[in-house]
């Protein structure tokens, strides 16, 4: 799909910094154009979150240069994780100012289209500010979407919302948070003066069909069964360089002293040998144990832990140094 479908400045924008769209935003975007709920799975880096919000910051975008913005929420965003949620308001707030300062250099003045992240981790203050001057672009979590729906304050300023982008549905839809989040989609489409657009983003999956159900809800099928829904699927295998590893020692029920120190040296190798590296364990406290030991074979200023029972300073630091 040609960018000529978006404003003159966000084509422009989008084409010096991305070049073309990538399969699964060229796929997408008719769909989402036209307000339809779609459903698009892809691998990582296929480029899905702008596939779903593109369309939704050029709605925002030409709305405030013709100064009918309205200064409440229109866009939706919902995470099943934290992390990920500060990671899109970062990556939002960058193209939004350099989107601004080639509007401003064409002469055209765009009012800020603000960006907010509301989770567990947002202080108090922070969320009186919120409801004083809502943000258009509002981030939250499953969790935190369901007391947003239920305090009357928080549910006056959700009404306006137009569009709603449920982010790593895959990881949601298989159980409870599943199920939770199913229900406040369906209080919010109560509440909005009409159904917001519902777009979804996924890893691949198969059926395919069964997640796009869970999306649009299972009033919302055609007269065939099949959900009332626009599927864009372009999973594809990715090349894998995988490789396991264990102790030269014969592993048992529990790992003595001598195996676990030929664990932290091997991954010790392993970190030095590249730039990033995520290491994943069962437990918090197996996660400090694990931070504590390699920090004294490879120095403590090349590794950290990161769970919830950190604080919000720390876990933010240790994202952005990722």
């Amino acid at each position: 799909m040609p960018l000529t479908s978006f404003h003159p400045i966000i084509a422009s924008w989008f084409a010096e910094r991305f070049l073309q769209p990538t399969e699964a935003q060229a796929a997408g975007w008719p769909a989402i154009l036209k307000n339809q709920d779609t459903l698009i799975a892809a691998p990582t880096g296929s480029g899905k979150t702008f596939a779903a919000f593109l369309a939704c910051l050029n709605r925002l975008f030409c709305e405030g240069i013709s100064g009918r913005l309205p200064d409440r929420p229109r866009v939706l965003y919902i995470s099943p994780l934290k992390a990920l949620s500060n990671d899109i308001q970062r990556n939002l707030e960058e193209p939004l100012e350099a989107i601004t300062k080639r509007a401003e250099a064409s002469g055209l003045f765009v009012p800020q289209i603000r960006v907010l992240v509301r989770t567990g981790d947002t202080p108090q203050s922070e969320r009186r500010a919120m409801l004083k001057k809502p943000p258009h672009i509002l981030i939250t979590t499953p969790e935190s979407l369901y007391l947003l729906l239920t305090a009357a304050s928080s549910r006056a300023i959700l009404s306006g919302i137009e569009t709603v982008i449920v982010d790593e549905i895959h990881a949601v839809a298989r159980d409870k948070r599943g199920a939770h989040l199913s229900l406040s989609l369906a209080r919010l489409d109560a509440l909005c003066e009409r159904r917001p657009v519902r777009i979804g983003l996924s890893a691949t999956q198969k059926p395919i069909e069964r997640m796009a159900q869970f999306l649009v809800g299972a009033d919302r099928m055609d007269s065939n069964g099949r959900p009332l829904c626009a599927i864009v699927d372009t999973g594809h295998l990715r090349k894998l360089d995988l490789a396991i590893e264990s102790p030269r020692t014969p592993l048992s029920a529990v790992c003595s002293n001598t195996q676990w120190k030929e664990v932290y040296e091997q991954i010790g190798t392993l970190i030095q040998q590249h730039r990033s590296t995520l290491i994943f364990v069962n437990t918090r406290r197996l996660a400090e144990r694990v931070t504590h030991n390699l920090s004294a074979l490879i120095g403590e200023a090349h590794i950290t832990s990161h769970h919830g029972s950190l604080s919000k300073k720390l876990r933010l630091e240790t994202e952005k140094r990722l």
